[in-house]
């Protein structure tokens, strides 16, 4: 979904660290290269533990030590300031937990900023073989007028609406591109479902933000689905688990793309040093 998209901080704090403060601190007790943390469901709210709590509905979430992007397990909550306790089980394990339990004693206090709801989605096409064949002269012409990669054109395309032009996303983004009624005015769509605009107007915003990152394929899909502002906003691929899924699909999809037009690979095979 193409949108056109302003940095919050907690105490000078990057918005991606403050989300995970507490977790991180919970993932930090113990030596294993991936931490499990508990997502705890009770009475109507939400906290996170090492280990799940009695009388809470808990899923296990593992987060790789080693990940760029940690996941927001709490929500959308906003803004807010809790206590990270430590609390003996009845079992005799020591466990970490945001919910005082019985006998729990602090063990360090936390403010959160979690991220406004996203209006992005993962969009409507699914992963599979390409289809060079889907207006077909349309990528070409377009892509080699705004001299970007054809590939990068057509996944976009095949992950946003699957090249159906008749394709409305539950947020309103329309044809082929799924542009949304701003991207379309900005860039002269008049009839949204006319294959010829939708990929004319698609590759000129792709044109624009692949300028702007430098040729970053990851970073344009991140914009072209969650908005220049959120990018800008967490300083690289926003951490919704729709843009996250988003952008992998685009990423598979453009080395397909890349094969089945026999154009170089995105990351060559490396070869040992000598």
């Amino acid at each position: 979904m193409a949108m056109n998209a302003a940095m919050t901080t907690i105490g000078g704090m990057h918005p991606r660290i403050a989300i995970m403060l507490p977790v991180l601190a919970l993932a930090c007790i113990g030596d294993a290269h991936a931490r499990t943390v508990h997502r705890c469901v009770q009475g109507g709210t939400v906290s996170l533990s090492t280990a799940p709590e009695p009388g809470s509905k808990c899923e296990a979430k593992t987060i790789d030590d080693n990940a760029a992007l940690l996941p927001n397990l709490w929500g959308e909550l906003g803004v807010f300031s809790g206590t990270l306790y430590e609390w003996k089980a009845a079992d005799g394990r020591v466990v970490y937990t945001t919910r005082r339990m019985p006998g729990a004693v602090p063990y360090l206090k936390f403010t959160v900023e979690t991220p406004q709801a996203s209006s992005a989605h993962v969009g409507l096409g699914t992963l599979g073989t390409p289809r060079l064949d889907a207006h077909a002269k349309e990528f070409r012409a377009a892509a080699k007028t705004q001299k970007i990669d054809d590939a990068f054109l057509r996944a976009i395309a095949h992950a946003e609406s699957g090249f159906d032009p008749l394709a409305v996303s539950p947020k309103g983004a329309q044809g082929v591109m799924q542009l949304m009624p701003e991207v379309q005015r900005e860039y002269g769509v008049a009839d949204p479902v006319a294959s010829k605009q939708s990929i004319d107007a698609g590759a000129k915003l792709l044109r624009a933000l692949l300028r702007r990152y430098r040729g970053d394929f990851t970073l344009a899909a991140a914009a072209y689905n969650a908005g220049i502002g959120t990018v800008a906003k967490y300083r690289g691929v926003p951490p919704y688990a729709e843009t996250l899924a988003y952008v992998e699909k685009v990423h598979a999809l453009h080395v397909r793309y890349r094969s089945a037009l026999r154009l170089k690979p995105l990351d060559p095979p490396l070869r040992a040093a000598q």
